[in-house]
């Protein structure tokens, strides 16, 4: 019995250091996928503020204006300080189900399909899954941390 624990132990070990090497590359495609749609969203905020600004005001959103340019410009920026960026918007995304998903919001245990599947949820997710982990080793952030660990043991 002891060595079949040990055997499951081991074959345990075994399984969490193969899934570990796969956090990087799911990071990278979290962020590449994500990270694109999330630019997108941006860049159709800032091409038709008017719009924007009525949808915003239809909402509810307070400062529809500033609120256009704040949501547009935080979801087209990507790259550096990745971790950073993932704090206004997760608040974006807060603000967008407190708002335009409000009856979302409201109805998540009746109709948890509904939250799952409004659109703020995935950009949410991937905003929370990057701030909680970081952004990975195959990412700008990854390898200035790279470059500055390799100067630091050079010194």
């Amino acid at each position: 019995m002891k060595k079949l624990i040990a055997l499951f132990a081991k074959a345990y070990g075994w399984l969490v250091c193969g899934a570990s090497f796969l956090k990087h590359p799911l990071l990278l495609i979290i962020r590449l996928y994500w990270g694109w749609q999330m630019f997108v969203s941006g860049h159709a905020h800032l091409s038709d503020v008017p719009t924007m600004v009525k949808r915003f005001q239809d909402w509810g959103v307070p400062f529809p204006t500033v609120n256009v340019y704040i949501s547009g410009y935080t979801e087209s920026i990507a790259g550096l300080a990745s971790r950073l960026i993932t704090i206004p918007l997760i608040v974006n995304f807060c603000v967008a189900y407190l708002t335009a998903s409000r009856d979302t919001l409201l109805n998540i245990f009746n109709k948890p399909d509904d939250f799952v599947s409004d659109a703020a949820f995935l950009f949410l997710l991937a905003s929370v899954l990057v701030f909680v982990f970081g952004p990975g080793a195959f990412s700008l952030d990854g390898l200035i941390g790279w470059i500055y660990r390799k100067k630091k043991k050079a010194v």
